[in-house]
């Protein structure tokens, strides 16, 4: 089986919660059958350390343009303060260049605001941290194609807000086809709630024929 790479945009404010969901399951996800699908990549707009906003330093492996949509899987784009700075354009004419080329687009938070300035939602369903936020967005057309959830995939771009990073993960998940429809079931359903009974659905649906503690 090839390892596909998933490319994660990392910058200086990076929102570090905001992908820890997605990025620690497609790496090393919980589920034996997805392992070794997917490797995550950091790249920047050039290969200098980047600190984000929870105070770590991260050296990304790639810079931008070392990466062709052709050789991806997805590209990831997170959200930080510098989107509503206006910064980020090289992240953005990236994510241009993965949508042209049938490539999924992964934005949270801020970095729908970059997308939306750039004109990239405008033709697909999507979200963001409010309608409003977007309508702020000089260049953004795509007000009627907005939806009030959490989380939203069409047309190879996925949407989310700055609270719904289990969501986010969820789609991103589904539009890759990581997990298998009860293992990911499950695993939303305890990741958003804690519910344990979703813990033993998640251990069942990985492995049913192992016991579980207290299984007889």
């Amino acid at each position: 089986m090839e390892t596909r790479e998933a490319h994660v945009y990392v910058f200086d404010t990076l929102a570090d919660w905001e992908v820890g969901y997605a990025i620690a399951q497609l790496n090393t996800p919980l589920d034996p059958a997805a392992r070794g699908r997917y490797r995550v990549v950091s790249v920047g707009t050039t290969r200098a350390p980047v600190r984000t906003l929870g105070g770590l330093t991260i050296t990304p492996d790639l810079a931008l343009d070392e990466i062709d949509p052709a050789r991806s899987a997805l590209l990831i784009l997170p959200g930080g303060n510098s989107w509503d700075a206006g910064g980020n354009l090289e992240a953005i004419d990236k994510a241009r260049a993965f949508v042209t080329a049938g490539v999924p687009v992964a934005a949270i938070c801020g970095a729908t605001g970059g997308l939306a300035r750039a004109g990239l939602l405008d033709a697909c369903a999507h979200t963001s941290n409010a309608k409003e936020y977007l309508q702020y967005q000089p260049g953004y057309g795509g007000a009627t194609r907005y939806r009030e959830a959490p989380a939203v995939r069409d047309r190879g771009i996925i949407t989310a807000g700055s609270t719904a990073p289990v969501e986010f993960a969820r789609e991103i998940f589904a539009a890759l086809e990581l997990f298998r429809g009860p293992v990911l079931e499950a695993w939303y359903g305890l990741f958003s709630s804690g519910d344990a009974r979703y813990y033993r659905a998640l251990m069942q649906a990985i492995s049913p024929d192992t016991p579980l503690p207290g299984d007889r």
